[in-house]
């Protein structure tokens, strides 16, 4: 597990290593630009010709030396200051200073086609307006080169807090921040214009955080550890057993997709209640789920069903229509299982202006831009301008787990909030979110509470899609796909012996 920090907080870990721990901040500065110029020789991107180009903040200080660094070791570098004088902060004048004294080439023009890479040390993570002026023409003209590009921190123009594009942003190559990551980084537009994130140490530790205000977690490969012991003793009861309300006549596609999730992320039984003329087609399809199908007692029927499972999920397909609403509002009142509600459920939801609050059984959705947008009566414009927010107030005020879906998926009880690092652009196809709502209802049934259960259905989701893209392609792959590879990521994990 990693800690992602806000950039108010980042702003503090770095004043705490500083005022508590007495560490300069020139030693900051020269470690971050010693990291920088470390992570550009790794990457292998041909330093013919660079162009390290800063700003008047300590970004751009750590710009300055990143050029000094790489003259020193005879690589052919020029400086573009784009920032003003007057507006130096006292570490970032000095290391400007030296960079004068050594006599680096200086620009104030260059033809930036002619560099081979780009520095960007314009902005740091403390970013707060619209760029505009020198700085919005500098940004375009770094984004029109073929250049490689490194940013410093996180591409500037991106929010470090919320990921949104102030007015315009560098599209990164590779970049590098330092001691710990933001949520920028990761979700809306900055997960795109970041590309590759290498975190760096350079003396700011954890003993820095007591004082910070918030801070967010996200997933690595050792998190496989919290999946669900699976003991020698155990049979299809044991392992949990899920009740799946999806599909809507001859429309079983997302039905499929959630109930096969279910399975391999190692439920022991997955039940599908749907409309009967589905029931053929899901037997051939899933032979080993049980079908049952929605007759005129149904009332009757999903008493049943609900005393049977340790889960209901709610949603993947199975319309608008009105008997879909009463089935939902009996789900509510009468479940005293965790239930999770997705797709057309949310949807009903919305539609209607059903509360979700006030229930005793936990509460989860799994709610994409669109979704969330109806939810609280929004547009997804505002919901991106801020999705970590969006969920925590929607999670807070209905008393449910929120799953946010996005390229970063947040997940927010209210008062904590988890962002997603794995997956790819390649998940953005027909059923991805089916194939979530299954592997979630799998993990909750195996006894995972729906929070922590919500997390990790997310991080091997994500990790099932860099599977599948690994084999497929980005452009190829498709929600099956995604099935596949969670066996991989799963029977690696249990091949090394990563979880308890």
């Amino acid at each position: 597990m990693r800690i992602l920090l806000s950039k108010e907080d980042m702003k503090t870990c770095d004043q705490n290593t500083i005022e508590g721990f007495g560490v300069p901040s020139c030693v900051l500065m020269e470690r971050a630009a010693l990291a920088c110029v470390d992570e550009l020789y790794r990457s292998g991107a041909a330093l013919d010709r660079v162009l390290v180009i800063c700003g008047s903040g300590n970004n751009g200080g750590d710009g300055f030396a990143i050029a000094r660094l790489l003259f020193l070791d005879q690589v052919p570098v020029s400086i573009w200051f784009v920032g003003k004088e007057q507006s130096c902060t006292d570490q970032t004048r000095h290391q400007k200073e030296i960079c004068e004294k050594y006599g680096i080439t200086f620009c104030s023009n260059p033809e930036i086609n002619e560099y081979t890479v780009i520095v960007d040390a314009l902005f740091g993570i403390g970013l707060s307006r619209d760029i505009e002026g020198s700085y919005r023409d500098a940004i375009g003209r770094i984004n029109e080169s073929p250049a490689f590009v490194l940013s410093v921190d996180i591409p500037s123009g991106i929010d470090g807090n919320t990921g949104v594009i102030r007015g315009i942003a560098v599209k990164a190559d590779l970049t590098v921040t330092f001691a710990f990551e933001q949520p920028g980084h990761y979700i809306g537009k900055g997960r795109a214009c970041t590309k590759e994130v290498r975190v760096r140490q350079i003396g700011i530790t954890k003993e820095s955080l007591p004082k910070c205000r918030k801070s967010y977690v996200c997933y690595d490969s050792m998190d496989l550890r919290r999946l669900p012991e699976r003991l020698a003793t155990e049979n299809k009861g044991s392992c949990g057993k899920v009740l799946l309300i999806a599909g809507s006549r001859d429309m079983c596609g997302a039905a499929i997709l959630s109930a096969r999730a279910a399975y391999r992320s190692g439920a022991g039984y997955v039940r599908i209640y749907t409309d009967e003329h589905n029931q053929s087609a899901l037997f051939q399809s899933i032979p080993e789920a049980v079908v049952s199908c929605i007759h005129s007692n149904w009332k009757r029927e999903l008493e049943n069903l609900l005393a049977w499972a340790d889960v209901v999920a709610v949603g993947p397909g199975i319309g608008m229509e009105a008997q879909k609403l009463d089935i939902l509002n009996y789900v509510l009142e009468h479940a005293d299982i965790p239930v999770i509600l997705d797709a057309d459920a949310l949807n009903l939801v919305a539609r209607h202006n059903l509360s979700l609050d006030g229930y005793s059984m936990p509460v989860a959705v799994t709610p994409h831009l669109g979704e969330m947008a109806r939810l609280c009566r929004s547009t997804i414009s505002d919901i991106s301008e801020d999705l970590i927010a969006s969920a925590e107030i929607f999670a807070k005020e209905q008393h449910v787990i929120c799953v946010l879906k996005d390229a970063g998926t947040v997940v927010s009880n209210g008062s904590e909030s988890y962002i997603n690092t794995s997956g790819n652009s390649g998940m953005a196809t027909a059923g991805s979110g089916d194939v979530l709502t299954g592997v979630f209802a799998g993990l909750t049934a195996q006894g995972m509470t729906l929070f922590e259960a919500a997390k990790l259905a997310v991080f091997l989701h994500g990790c099932a899609g860099d599977a599948a893209a690994q084999k497929y392609g980005k452009r190829s792959m498709t929600a099956n796909d995604l099935v596949e590879g969670l066996i991989r990521v799963l029977a690696d994990a249990d091949d090394k012996n990563k979880w308890k």
